[in-house]
């Protein structure tokens, strides 16, 4: 409870409590938690509302090719390893970061920065592989709405792969900065909510395919 003192002429300073909202703004660290979590939610729900129309749209093939002839399960399998495996390495980055081990860092992170580079090399590989053989987003509405939400999660991975790159670049330079700590840890949320949302998109999208 944050009290102030209030006195009365002549007399001794009466303690009396701050509302609330006089209190004054809350810390930096607070304030940019509390933003990085709207962001997270606001992204969930732009990919809920891709998984919502892939849902409707999958079945509209147009008379073109369905799911179950476009995908190659075992380049699908190999990806979701990659990412996992990312995830894994990246919880490892997190704790060399907690103890404060910058050679423990740099080692995660490449590993981390490698499995989502492949990840994403495989991803671009099966989008051109698709569209070589005419089954562009414009061929249907079901490939519409795959490129639309397997190209924005690829894109989120991209941008996630440029902030770790810069993160690393952070560390080296400006060391273990409380706002450099605080970035790294958005940065890991970030990443483990991109692993989440491809575990619904190979359910759903691969092993759903019909």
């Amino acid at each position: 409870m944050r009290t102030t003192g209030y006195a009365p002429a002549g007399g001794p300073a009466i303690p009396v409590e701050v509302p609330v909202s006089e209190r004054g703004p809350s810390p930096r660290r607070v304030v940019v938690g509390y933003g990085f979590w709207l962001f997270l939610l606001s992204d969930i729900i732009v990919f809920s509302t891709l998984f919502a129309a892939y849902a409707v749209l999958a079945p509209r093939t147009a008379g073109g090719p369905s799911g179950v002839q476009l995908f190659h399960r075992d380049r699908v399998l190999l990806e979701t390893a990659c990412l996992l495996a990312s995830s894994f390495t990246c919880g490892l980055f997190s704790l060399a970061i907690d103890v404060r081990r910058r050679g423990l860092m740099l080692a995660f992170a490449g590993l981390t920065f490698a499995l989502g580079a492949a990840f994403l090399g495989l991803e671009i590989s099966e989008f051109a592989d698709m569209v070589a053989h005419d089954a562009g987003p414009r061929r249907s509405a079901f490939l519409s709405a795959f490129f639309a939400l397997v190209g924005m999660h690829g894109l989120h991975v991209t941008i996630g792969l440029a902030w770790l790159a810069a993160m690393v670049a952070q560390v080296w330079t400006l060391g273990w900065r409380p706002f450099v700590l605080g970035r790294l840890v958005c940065f890991a949320l970030f990443w483990h909510a991109l692993d989440i949302v491809w575990i619904g998109v190979f359910t759903i999208v691969y092993l759903g395919a019909r």
